[in-house]
């Protein structure tokens, strides 16, 4: 499979390309960004094409992997889906629920394969677990915590203006559901939200099997307080999800062979585009609990 990427940022030079170069179910084809020169480095690193246009790599891919920052991927997936491209996708999908329903719509209409990355659900460790906790009935309660210091630190991240506008809510609160949900079922009622220190918001869920969760999501937590944990407890007693051991290009692969699995069987993959949909209409609620705006 030809695939092209779409993104030059930090994400797209660390994770994405390494992760399409060296895998070897797939071919990499080319790069675009929204800023040439910086295109033409990458894709020189690669010794690939860079593209000046969107459309001229579309015609020469099979696939595009999207690295970019969710109000311009929607877009550009949309437009890649009715091309007939396959799509490998980042987290968050869409910041409004009508921009994630348009890509999700765009991919079932081209039949096209979609896999969004959210980066627990693609590592060895931590995906096992969550199929064996999904099997298991009677949990009763869930505590999840996604703690960042990207904004305490020197992240590279740091700098992203959508990040900076949308905080933990919307960048880590995507790995929290995509944990849950699997696990607990669909997301039934957003029964609070409230915010915390610098941008940490605090989420208490239903889910449709009975079970609540609560969610403590932050980018501004101090550096020796950062880290993820998802507890759960119910008849069975008490499962902790492990710590992923993989990094991120290599979890990337696995996402690459999930999108390379559902184009050759048309099965669509749990995080596919009409899951990250979810995703996005779970946060649009919550965000609205923040600002007042919500029932």
């Amino acid at each position: 499979m030809r695939i092209g990427l779409l993104g030059t940022g930090p994400w797209a030079r660390t994770a994405y390309a390494p992760a399409l170069a060296g895998h070897p179910g797939l071919e990499f084809a080319g790069v675009w960004g929204r800023r040439p020169e910086a295109a033409d480095a990458l894709a020189r690193r690669y010794d690939v094409a860079a593209y000046d246009e969107v459309d001229a790599l579309l015609a020469d891919v099979d696939a595009v992997a999207v690295a970019l920052p969710p109000s311009v991927q929607a877009p550009l997936a949309v437009r890649a889906a009715r091309a007939g491209r396959h799509l490998l996708l980042d987290k968050p999908l869409a910041l409004t629920v009508a921009d994630a329903r348009a890509v999700a719509e765009a991919a079932e209409r081209a039949r096209v394969a979609s896999v969004v990355f959210f980066t627990a659900r693609f590592q060895k460790e931590p995906e096992a677990w969550i199929e064996e906790q999904a099997a298991v009935a009677g949990w009763y309660t869930a505590r999840a915590q996604w703690l960042g210091a990207v904004f305490t630190t020197d992240s590279p991240f740091a700098a992203s203006p959508w990040r900076r506008e949308k905080g933990a809510l919307w960048d880590v609160g995507p790995h929290a559901l995509s944990v849950l949900l699997p696990v607990l079922g669909d997301v039934t009622r957003v029964v609070a939200a409230g915010q915390g220190q610098g941008d940490t918001v605090h989420v208490v869920l239903d889910h449709a099997a009975g079970a609540s969760s609560t969610l403590t999501l932050s980018l501004t937590a101090p550096p020796a307080a950062a880290g993820a944990e998802v507890e759960l407890r119910g008849e069975a007693g008490v499962a902790a999800l492990p710590p992923g051991t993989e990094d991120a290009t290599t979890a990337l692969t696995r996402a690459a062979d999930a999108l390379l699995t559902a184009a050759a069987t048309g099965r669509p993959h749990p995080c596919d585009a009409a899951f990250g949909l979810r995703v996005t209409e779970i946060l649009t609620t919550a965000e609205a609990r923040l600002t007042g705006t919500g029932d």
